[in-house]
């Protein structure tokens, strides 16, 4: 009964060992450094029309904020036609995974994200249709969600037809489909200090306090923010789509945590 016993409390510590050693392992992988960013940008594969925006969307310095890592499971929220769902494929790689979301009001997104599965590409990516408050990944088994250039879209309601999401319980959302210790990258137009969330629904940005505040009523830990994409020159007045500003509005990025 006692060699039992022993054999029995060796068996559980070695199990129990073994759970241990594997859980932080995917932590311990590295994010991407710019050199592999590099690479990627550089991949003849990518369309054309992708490479245009590199310059003015720092996809390099972004996802390297993001720490997207190899093998990680990411949810990119309000993909819209791709652009950045191209570079978190191959960022995560054959053996991570991309699920995508767009609301049905979206539906130019559709045709844009069937283009870019042709003959099996993005194998690695799952595309989803569903509102903001709604997501389809089960509970606890994302690793990472970016929400870039979308926060304010819970702001808006498109003419002649319901709102893209409860604001409040798309926060929870994206915390309940979040590992504990997974990170929440926010990404938008800013706009200026003190405006009501009204301004999303009017030229499509959203004053920093207010996603910070969400978030963290959320449940999120603020971790780290980045002015990468930065613009003193913008005063926060102009719709985004302005062609005088298109493509180099003044953004904000913002790092958060679910606690462990």
């Amino acid at each position: 009964m006692t060699v039992f016993i022993h054999h029995l409390a060796a068996t559980v510590a070695v199990a129990v060992l073994a759970l241990t050693s594997a859980a932080p392992a995917l932590a311990a992988v590295p994010p991407l450094k710019p050199a592999d960013y590099a690479k990627i940008l550089a991949d003849p594969s990518r369309p054309e029309a992708d490479r245009k925006d590199d310059e003015a969307r720092k996809p390099t310095e972004v996802l390297g904020f993001a720490q997207v890592r190899p093998g990680e499971t990411v949810l990119e929220i309000e993909v819209g036609r791709g652009w950045m769902t191209e570079l978190i494929s191959r960022a995560v790689g054959p053996t991570g995974k991309v699920v995508t979301q767009n609301p049905k009001q979206f539906a130019y997104s559709g045709p844009a994200m069937a283009a870019r599965h042709v003959n099996g590409a993005l194998a690695n990516v799952t595309d989803t249709t569903t509102p903001f408050d709604a997501l389809q990944p089960a509970d606890k088994s994302i690793d990472r969600v970016l929400w870039v250039l979308g926060p304010h879209e819970i702001y808006y309601a498109p003419k002649d037809s319901p709102a893209l999401g409860d604001q409040t319980k798309t926060y929870a959302e994206i915390f309940r489909v979040l590992k504990p210790g997974g990170a929440f990258v926010a990404m938008d137009h800013a706009a200026a200090a003190g405006e009501p969330s009204s301004t999303g629904g009017t030229i499509h940005r959203v004053d920093p306090a207010i996603v910070l505040a969400a978030a963290k009523a959320a449940g999120f830990k603020f971790e780290a923010k980045s002015d990468i994409l930065a613009n003193p020159a913008d005063d926060h007045s102009k719709m985004v789509f302005d062609p005088t500003l298109r493509r180099h509005t003044d953004q904000f990025l913002f790092r958060f945590v679910k606690p462990k």
